[in-house]
């Protein structure tokens, strides 16, 4: 595998390896964070000095479909000793799944200084990297977000219909199962509430693990990655396109892999996905 750089991304400088990481275990302006869809896991061991973020509890709103409020935000990353300047570290399970949906919800915030760690906790466990039990604890930051604008990188339901109905690009990212509706979730996953089979109209079907080398879940470089999503799906970096899945998580790495590695400007996730479409009354859909 070449080095980050030499990959001919847009942006390389939001990956970091893990021999990067490793260098930077001690680092105070840098914080490591694990994310998982195992929420066990970070307990059975995790990168020393990494904290946890928990999708579920630690993201999301209690009362509400939607993610936490700006004051909730701002007592997370000031309880993790986290401040404006802070460099993010994301890694995490299923190739950094879970990371990317992390890191584009910290994105949704304003906080600007976000990576992911390439390889994810595959890559640093098959090289045999120091891994512990022990859970940090720093001293508590001060942290001001502001005002979220969701605009920028977040589509809602009436979004995706303008979107829709002005012609442009949409990437399905789920299973190609999911797409054509054969299933209604992903395989060994349970079923979590869609209604209808099936995608929204229009939408290319680009399951997000075709932007990951299997073996070590690194990312693929840029000309592999071009030739998945333009060469053969006729995106261009100059479109206006809209990522979705089932409930935002695989398409927010999709969104990392157009946005940042790729250079789109105007790429959007929609965070509702086919649990919201795939229930909504009075939306098309194809089979």
């Amino acid at each position: 595998m070449s080095s980050i750089e030499d990959r001919g991304y847009s942006n390389s400088e939001v990956l970091v390896s893990t021999d990067w990481v490793a260098d930077n275990l001690s680092n105070p302006d840098v914080r490591i964070i694990e994310s998982n869809e195992d929420q066990l896991l970070y307990k059975t061991g995790h990168i020393p000095g990494a904290v946890e973020v928990d999708w579920v509890n630690d993201l999301n709103d209690p009362l509400q479909r939607d993610y936490l409020q700006k004051s909730q935000f701002e007592e997370l990353c000031s309880n993790l000793g986290i401040t404006r300047d802070t460099t993010l570290i994301f890694y995490g399970d299923k190739n950094n799944w879970w990371a990317a949906y992390a890191l584009w919800v910290f994105r949704l915030f304003g906080h600007s200084d976000v990576r992911i760690m390439d390889g994810g906790r595959l890559k640093w466990e098959k090289e045999g990297r120091e891994m512990t039990r022990e859970v940090p604890s720093y001293k508590p930051a001060t942290y001001k977000a502001p005002e979220r604008d969701d605009s920028t990188i977040r589509a809602f339901r009436d979004d995706v219909l303008k979107h829709i109905s002005a012609g442009n690009q949409l990437i399905d990212v789920r299973s190609p199962e999911e797409f054509s509706g054969e299933r209604l979730h992903m395989p060994d996953y349970p079923n979590e509430g869609a209604l209808r089979g099936g995608h929204i109209p229009g939408a290319k079907s680009v399951p997000w693990a075709r932007a990951i080398n299997p073996d070590d879940g690194t990312f693929k470089n840029a000309d592999e990655l071009r030739a998945v999503y333009e060469e053969e799906q006729g995106l261009k970096p100059s479109n206006d396109v809209i990522a979705y899945c089932r409930i935002g998580e695989r398409s927010s790495h999709s969104w990392f892999v157009l946005h940042y590695l790729l250079g789109y400007d105007k790429v959007r996730n929609y965070d509702g996905s086919w649990t919201e479409w795939g229930n909504s009354v009075g939306v098309p859909i194809e089979k």
